[in-house]
C-alpha cells in the first residue's frame, strides 16, 4: 500500500470568531495503484454553503468525501477541515438493538441534556413520536430522517453526505431534499453532498462542483431562478451545461 507523502498535512481547523470557512484543501493528490483519482486539486468551502459534488462513477467523488471525513488519507497536499463533523451515507447504518433516539445519540455521553438534544433533532426532521420505535419498524424515508439527526444533533461545522437519497423512492426522495435544504440552512454548516444526478444538484445547491480525470472541470454558482423554475431559460442551459461537462451530451454547436 503507498504510504502518504511527507507533504501531507491533514488536521483539524480551529475557527476564530467570524471565520466562516470551513474546509481548506490544496494540493491534494490520491492514488490506487497507478490510478490517479485526485491531481492535485483546491478547494475551499464555507459554513452555511451547500456545495453539490457530481462526476463519472469512478471519479474519485466518495474518495474526496471520505478524506474530508478523516477516514482516507491523501497522499500528498494540505487538508485543513473542522473538528465537528459528520457523514450521511446512502444506507442510514442504524443499529437495530437500539431504539430510534438511543441511535440518535450513539456515541454521545449518556446525560439528560444529550437525550434532550436527541430529542430536538428527531423533532426537527419529523419523527418526534418516534423515539422509541425500534429501526425495523420505519420506513426507509425514515431510518434516512433518522440518520439526519444522528449527524446534525452534533451540531457540525461540516456535513458530508454520500448519496443519501440513492435508495429512496421518488416522493420521499423530494421530501428528504426540501428538509435537507431547510435544516442546512437553519444550522448553516458547510455541507458537501455527492450524487450522480444533475437534476438532484440543480434543486440542493448554491455551488456546484464537477469532477472529471482527478480534477475540477466546473466550479458554478447556482442562482435561486436556476434551482425553482424548471422552465426558465437560464435553467435550461445551466442544465445542458452540467451534462455536457459530464459527458453525457456534446457541446452546443458555436459555443
Amino acid at each position: 500500500m503507498m504510504q502518504p507523502s511527507p507533504e501531507v498535512a491533514s488536521h483539524d481547523r480551529a475557527r476564530s470568531e467570524g471565520d466562516d470557512l470551513a474546509i481548506r484543501i490544496s494540493g491534494v493528490s490520491k492514488r490506487f495503484g497507478a490510478k490517479v483519482i485526485l491531481d492535485r486539486i483546491d478547494l475551499e468551502i464555507r459554513r452555511g454553503q451547500f456545495v453539490v459534488l457530481l462526476g463519472p462513477s469512478g471519479t474519485g467523488k466518495t474518495t474526496l468525501l471520505r478524506i474530508l471525513a478523516g477516514l482516507e488519507e491523501a497522499d500528498q497536499g494540505v487538508v485543513l477541515v473542522p473538528r465537528v463533523r459528520t457523514i450521511v451515507y446512502q444506507e442510514p447504518r442504524l443499529v437495530q438493538s437500539m431504539r430510534v433516539a438511543a441511535n440518535v445519540a450513539i456515541g454521545q455521553p449518556r446525560t439528560q441534556a444529550t437525550r434532550d438534544a436527541a430529542l430536538r433533532a428527531l423533532s426537527e426532521v419529523g419523527l418526534q413520536d418516534h423515539a422509541r420505535a425500534w429501526p425495523a419498524t420505519l420506513s426507509g424515508g425514515e431510518a434516512q430522517r433518522v440518520a439526519l439527526a444522528r449527524a446534525l444533533v452534533r451540531s457540525p461545522d461540516l456535513l458530508l453526505l454520500d448519496e443519501p437519497f440513492a435508495s429512496l423512492d421518488a416522493l420521499t426522495r423530494l421530501q428528504m431534499q426540501d428538509l435537507v435544504v431547510r435544516l442546512v440552512a437553519v444550522h448553516r454548516p458547510a455541507a458537501l453532498l455527492v450524487t450522480h444526478d444533475p437534476d438532484e444538484a440543480l434543486c440542493l445547491a448554491d455551488r456546484i462542483l464537477i469532477l472529471r480525470s482527478g480534477s475540477f472541470a466546473l466550479d458554478l454558482r447556482i442562482t435561486a431562478s436556476r434551482q425553482h423554475d424548471r422552465n426558465d431559460a437560464e435553467f435550461l442551459r445551466t442544465r445542458r451545461l452540467l451534462l455536457e461537462t459530464l459527458g453525457v451530451l456534446p457541446p452546443a454547436v458555436g459555443r
